[in-house]
């Protein structure tokens, strides 16, 4: 086996180990994680050790810390995906006679989705200071579960206020913090939340609006030609009836870059139409992704109870305030003043 080969599966196995362990990630005895760890030391004895620190660095560079690697893959697939749209789905649906208003919908959905992102990305998430340390700590209180009082994150040399976390991407502490959003280049906090909410829903409905009218078009050039009702003969020299294998074959020979389009925008459709329906969950019910997954831990009850005997610990969401005062604190996160008033 030559070094070429042999860096190529090096390669291969890092970025499969790096989806892997983003899946698993705060799940340190997971067995998926134990394994990935496992194969990299068999690895190690065979990759030469300066590449396995060069390709450390890399990827502690590319998944570690704040960069545009993925703002400038998320623009680079929305261009060819709105490319190709444009310049064949567009046209040949005009010559169909489609509705105008339906082909121009992507692009409204794209107009906003371009201010919400930028909105997202720019915005600041609620960065904790020493000046605004103070006003923070007296918005949430503290659960007893997820967040103990006293707790003081060892880099920013400051208590955590409730909801908070530290972002290792970021190096700073951010109140009501949900995650860091490598496709924004951003934590997502209480002040920019609501961008990402309509972020990923204008993106959820772009992908599925550009889906719909791609397969409306290819359903029309299938009716028109009248093929559902054709034949066609094998290698055997056997007449068959045009099956949906056919029939997708034969599209996809017809027009490859289009039906490759379909495919990935539907793919796209389902995994954003899922997180979009979680983070909806997450927003009805007043949490964040980082409670939520560390919620996990400690099962879910409506009473938080402290059992002597055993001190299991039952954890109880006690930041919900009811699903219209829940979603309201999304579009208008709480300061001081109003929690005073309460």
């Amino acid at each position: 086996m030559d070094f070429l080969t042999l860096l190529l599966i090096y390669l291969c196995f890092v970025l499969t180990s790096i989806a892997l362990l983003c899946i698993c990630s705060g799940r340190k005895e997971s067995f998926l994680l134990r394994s990935v760890n496992s194969a990299t030391q068999v690895l190690s004895f065979v990759i030469p050790t300066q590449l396995q620190r060069v390709t450390q660095r890399v990827l502690h560079r590319l998944f570690h810390t704040r960069n545009c690697l993925f703002v400038v893959l998320h623009m680079a697939l929305q261009a060819a995906v709105y490319g190709e749209y444009t310049w064949e789905v567009f046209v040949y649906c005009w010559e169909l006679q489609f509705h105008l208003l339906l082909l121009l919908l992507p692009y409204l959905l794209l107009a906003g989705n371009v201010g919400c992102f930028i909105l997202c990305s720019r915005t600041n998430p609620g960065v904790i200071t020493k000046s605004n340390h103070a006003s923070f700590v007296k918005i949430y209180a503290y659960d007893g579960v997820l967040f103990q009082k006293g707790i003081v994150c060892p880099t920013c040399n400051m208590e955590k206020p409730a909801r908070s976390k530290h972002c290792s991407f970021c190096s700073m502490c951010i109140h009501r913090f949900d995650h860091h959003c490598v496709w924004v280049n951003n934590c997502i906090g209480a002040f920019n939340a609501k961008y990402f909410f309509l972020y990923l829903l204008t993106l959820s409905a772009m992908a599925a609006t550009i889906a719909t009218i791609t397969t409306a078009f290819l359903i029309q050039v299938v009716l028109l030609s009248d093929m559902m009702h054709g034949s066609y003969v094998d290698d055997q020299g056997q007449e068959h009836a045009v099956e949906i294998l056919f029939l997708i074959q034969h599209l996809f020979l017809t027009f490859p870059r289009i039906v490759f389009m379909l495919g990935f925008v539907i793919l796209l459709t389902l995994v954003l139409g899922a997180y979009c329906c979680f983070n909806l969950y997450l927003t009805l019910t007043n949490q964040t992704s980082n409670e939520w997954y560390k919620s996990r831990r400690y099962g879910c009850s409506h009473h938080t109870t402290l059992q002597p005997h055993d001190r299991q610990v039952v954890y109880d969401n006690i930041y919900s305030k009811g699903v219209w005062m829940n979603v309201k604190e999304i579009f208008k996160p709480p300061t001081v003043l109003e929690r005073k008033k309460k």
